[in-house]
């Protein structure tokens, strides 16, 4: 694992649209038909652009101009489709996997997040770059390249809890601050992340023994049970956040008693982590079970990837990089700014994450369902930054951080609140 001082990444290319471009090259529109932008912007978009303020900063031609936002995704599978319609005519695209694949998944996601940011600050150019989820070096080198690139916003909408202590802290956020910068510099970025959807999908607090060595989630049961989402095929399980205790990592099957996996979180190694993944079977039910096996037991998270928990905790439930300081996190509410359940809250401490909500679906110029999750509410506030950086090209990253918080529709209890932050994002 790579943690350190990254590799110099080799320089963007300038090539023409032939091949599926992979490393360091910029893509021009295809000519495939797309419904018209300027037809969807008048029927679907504009109560978001009044609701945000974003219609007026338009029209005093504040649109993202001379501002980069770059991407941060694994989903970009035939995004050349909708270059010059739902995205800009080019975007620059570097590829991070060993592989140098950007349309290695056969996802669309970071599309919609460019779209998004496409939709709101139209002016501004779009950068897209990927990694292989399971290397946090590559993460972070995409963070440089993101950097060299002059990109003054980021916007990342995965996930990766494992690559936390489930409190902002680790050695992969230490090297993600340094990248990003104080904020105080004329090139540190601003990095949004969405604050995750695993308010009912995962659990934190203190390991309580059952007198067996098997954590007791409620008094008496020692399995948590898993409730698959519907059209869920493969169910992740992720134990993270650990102290200086090994613990292993079970999933059973209710009904047969039979383990499904089994892994083991070791204290010795850097980031600590136990990840059990498998096929759901129709008409199975299965549960977690994590057990002590040395060292002082202490305080874990558990979240599932396909399922919710039946015992879960929503705070404390914003994983990485969202739970990060040096990151903005972003929730979701709906059109009555009420957060939605699945919205993932942080603790209550002094300064409580989310830093911020946006409401959610937002409208697809390509689909006709919308973009929904707190996957669409991160890339709606990365538009915004650019939005007040093509206003005020002079500010700091900390200036423009400090407007949006400021700017933000305070909800809930008055003040910062650990399940909508500042408040809902708008201009002023």
């Amino acid at each position: 694992m790579l943690l350190g001082t990254i590799l110099a990444v080799t320089s963007t290319r300038t090539l023409q649209p032939a091949p599926p471009p992979a490393r360091g090259q910029v893509s021009e529109a295809a000519a495939e038909p797309l419904p018209p932008v300027a037809s969807y912007l008048q029927t679907r978009l504009n109560p978001f652009l009044v609701q945000l303020k974003v219609d007026r900063w338009h029209a005093e031609g504040f649109r993202g101009q001379g501002i980069k936002v770059a991407i941060l995704d694994t989903g970009f599978h035939g995004y050349r489709r909708y270059l010059g319609k739902a995205l800009p005519a080019r975007v620059t695209v570097h590829s991070f996997r060993k592989d140098e694949n950007l349309e290695a998944h056969n996802s669309q996601h970071g599309i919609l997040c460019g779209e998004v940011i496409h939709s709101l600050a139209p002016e501004a150019e779009l950068l897209f770059a990927n990694w292989e989820e399971d290397r946090p070096e590559q993460f972070l080198k995409a963070v440089q390249w993101a950097r060299m690139q002059g990109a003054r916003v980021i916007s990342c909408s995965v996930i990766e809890p494992e690559w936390s202590d489930g409190a902002g802290g680790g050695p992969v956020h230490l090297e993600l601050e340094r990248l990003l910068g104080t904020g105080r510099a004329a090139a540190d970025l601003l990095f949004f992340a969405s604050a995750g959807n695993t308010a009912r999908r995962h659990w934190s607090g203190l390991f309580r023994d059952d007198g067996r060595g098997f954590h007791e989630w409620q008094p008496g049961q020692t399995g948590n049970r898993l409730i698959p989402l519907k059209g869920s095929k493969i169910v992740t399980v992720e134990l993270y956040g650990l102290t200086k205790a090994e613990y292993e990592l079970q999933v059973v099957d209710r009904a047969s008693g039979k383990e499904v996996g089994r892994a083991r979180a070791v204290p010795e190694e850097e980031n600590p982590s136990a990840t059990v993944q498998f096929p759901r079977e129709a008409e199975h039910s299965y549960a977690v079970r994590v057990r002590h096996l040395r060292g002082e037991a202490g305080q874990f998270h558990l979240v599932a990837m396909g399922a919710h928990l039946e015992a879960a905790t929503a705070q404390g439930s914003i994983p990485f990089p969202g739970d990060g300081a040096e990151v903005l996190a972003v929730g979701a509410v709906d059109s009555a700014g009420l957060r939605l359940r699945y919205s993932s809250c942080g603790s209550k401490t002094p300064s409580p994450k989310p830093d911020l909500v946006a409401m959610v679906p937002f409208p697809s110029a390509w689909r006709t369902k919308p973009f929904t999750g707190t996957s669409a509410a991160a890339p709606q506030a990365a538009a915004l930054a650019a939005l007040f950086w093509s206003r005020h090209p002079d500010w700091t990253a900390a200036k423009v951080r400090a407007s949006l918080l400021e700017s933000a529709l305070d909800l809930g209890p008055p003040g910062c609140d650990c399940e909508t932050g500042h408040g809902m994002i708008r201009l002023p």
